[in-house]
């Protein structure tokens, strides 16, 4: 059975993808079978694994509102046990078609719930709208990826509250995996205090590594490769090395 892991911060910029998709490709390496499902119209996680999406007769749209079978959709990428649930820009009119259907908040939990893999992680777009939600139904757990710096916290509140309904009425499953603290940087007082400020919010659900500022990270989607991939040694690296150990850590003891 999956252990399924929604990726979401209705904040944008906060390293969402980047790390959506190098611990899916740690925990993969690492002998994992890992289904990345992109969630986000911008496609970004497709891309960052280096499919062209302009290639793609079918993404996740297809699936969600079309009925087509997964299992013809899900590419099986160039990396060791990591596969991808691509998704195109016609994802972008799903929230108009959900909206009309029964059930709307369910249609990608019955899709995830039918595959076979150890984790499925779902990159969910900077937003709390239907295609979030649907994401946060179909979901066993939640990591929130927060950007150390000083608006860090906003918003934060809201999505806790959008958790708080999901569990109550959709889905009491669901519960937070981690915090993780991105783009920090040592260097500078601020990064201490937003981690200092969450740990006061979140306690131990503060994951104990942080994702440092690091160029090689950034580089790495152009390249179309996870960073394990495309300079395993970098400070960036590491820390997804790490992470993606205390992740999966903590879903085993769940």
């Amino acid at each position: 059975m999956s252990h399924i892991i929604a990726v979401a911060n209705q904040k944008g910029g906060v390293g969402k993808t980047t790390t959506t998709i190098n611990v899916a490709a740690y925990l993969a390496k690492n002998g994992a079978r890992v289904l990345l499902c992109d969630l986000d119209p911008q496609g970004n996680t497709s891309s960052g694994l280096g499919l062209d999406k302009s290639t793609l007769q079918h993404g996740l749209y297809e699936v969600l509102i079309g009925g087509v079978d997964p299992a013809s959709v899900i590419v099986q990428t160039k990396f060791k046990n990591l596969s991808i649930l691509p998704t195109t820009s016609s994802l972008a009119a799903a929230e108009v078609e959900l909206a009309a259907r029964q059930r709307r908040e369910y249609g990608l939990q019955t899709i995830l719930q039918k595959l076979d893999y150890d984790y499925i992680f779902i990159d969910c777009p900077p937003s709390l709208g239907l295609l979030t939600l649907n994401g946060l139904v179909a979901a066993d757990s939640l990591l929130i990826p927060v950007q150390a710096e000083y608006y860090a916290l906003e918003g934060l509140g809201q999505l806790l509250q959008t958790v708080k309904r999901v569990r109550q009425m959709l889905n009491p499953k669901l519960h937070i995996l981690g915090v993780v603290v991105t783009m920090y940087d040592g260097r500078t007082s601020l990064g201490g205090q937003v981690t200092n400020e969450l740990k006061k919010h979140f306690g131990s659900l503060v994951f104990d590594n942080r994702v440092p500022r690091n160029i090689r990270l950034a580089e790495a989607p152009s390249h179309g490769k996870p960073i394990v991939y495309y300079d395993r040694f970098c400070r960036g690296a590491l820390a997804y090395k790490r992470l993606s150990k205390e992740i999966a850590n903590r879903v085993s003891t769940k």
